[in-house]
């Protein structure tokens, strides 16, 4: 295509994580088994909420969302990965690439949102806990979690219109494994200083602001859980808080790792490597997390077994 006398680009070619062939297909068999995992594992979060009366409380309303996006974002990155890494030519069309940058763009903004809404059910739990059946009533749940996905699906519009807007000239190769934000505005063959601003605020808002609320919420956990007299009542109140920690902990430590370092920037080695890192090792271990670290969803699970092994035993009958 041509437009003001400067050419664009149909189509995108991704050079991924390597070149050698062994190396691919080693690489397409471990992700393949690590997505298959990330899919299974929350989808049955996802169904074992849905099935246990026990679990539908706030909390696991909003883990049912997270697993939602979990493997949404997985599924916007993940099969475009393993059909490369078995292709001899390695393209994306224009619109592909458009569109898996909007969907992974979006989703990751919502999950940084959510963690910071479910960090603040968690400042509820523990630190008014008598009115938090009041205060985390449905009509509320509901609406954090719209505001959530509504901000991030609203940025990555916004994000998404811009870059793809600029002219990428005769340059189509993008050094990733995805058509990430980053590596396609670094395509273009005109000044990106505006659109790197409007990249430095998004994080800001949409990475920064959430990560300042949830450390806000648990310097109030702790400091109510110091408050606690017995040791009893002070491990319960913890392991009230313990997977959400862990969850939050593995997703806001890569990023400011990765991208908060002084006097560099992320060398591209490790954009891919936080990629991978969130589009399939996160979304993997997030319900192993919830599963292990949390009594009450192991408890839904060996009932759930409990009655797979009742009715398969009366079948064999």
């Amino acid at each position: 295509m041509r437009t003001d006398n400067q050419t664009w680009v149909s189509e995108f070619i991704l050079l991924g994580l390597s070149s050698d062939w062994d190396t691919q297909v080693s690489l397409f068999v471990l992700f393949l088994v690590m997505y298959v995992v990330t899919v299974l594992g929350n989808c049955l979060i996802v169904l074992l909420i849905r099935l246990d009366s026990r679990l539908h409380t706030p909390m696991y309303f909003f883990l049912t969302n997270l697993s939602l996006v979990d493997v949404s974002y997985a599924t916007s990155v993940v099969p475009q990965l393993l059909a490369h890494f078995l292709a001899e030519h390695k393209a994306i069309p224009f619109q592909s690439c458009a569109a898996q940058l909007f969907f992974s763009l979006a989703l990751g903004g919502i999950e940084f949102v959510l963690l910071a809404v479910m960090a603040y059910d968690r400042y509820v739990a523990v630190c008014d806990a008598l009115r938090y059946s009041a205060i985390m009533h449905g009509g509320l749940c509901a609406r954090l979690a719209i505001t959530s996905w509504v901000s991030g699906f609203i940025n990555s519009l916004v994000q998404t219109a811009i870059t793809f807007q600029l002219p990428m000239c005769r340059n189509k190769f993008i050094d990733h494994i995805s058509c990430e934000l980053l590596a396609v505005v670094r395509l273009a063959c005109v000044d990106t200083s505006s659109n790197e601003v409007t990249i430095m605020v998004s994080s800001i808002v949409l990475l920064m602001t959430p990560f300042c609320l949830v450390l806000l919420s648990y310097i109030q956990i702790i400091s109510t859980i110091l408050k606690i007299q017995s040791r009893e009542g002070r491990k319960k109140a913890f392991h009230t808080c313990a997977s959400h920690l862990t969850v939050v902990a593995l997703c806001y430590g890569v990023a400011i790792f990765t991208y908060i370092q002084p006097h560099s920037s992320p060398s591209v080695l490790q954009e891919k490597l936080f990629s991978v890192f969130y589009a399939i090792l996160t979304p993997m271990l997030n319900p192993m997390i919830y599963s292990l670290r949390n009594k009450e969803v192991k408890g839904a699970w060996q009932k759930l077994l409990w009655k797979f092994s009742g009715l398969t035993s009366k079948m064999a009958t």
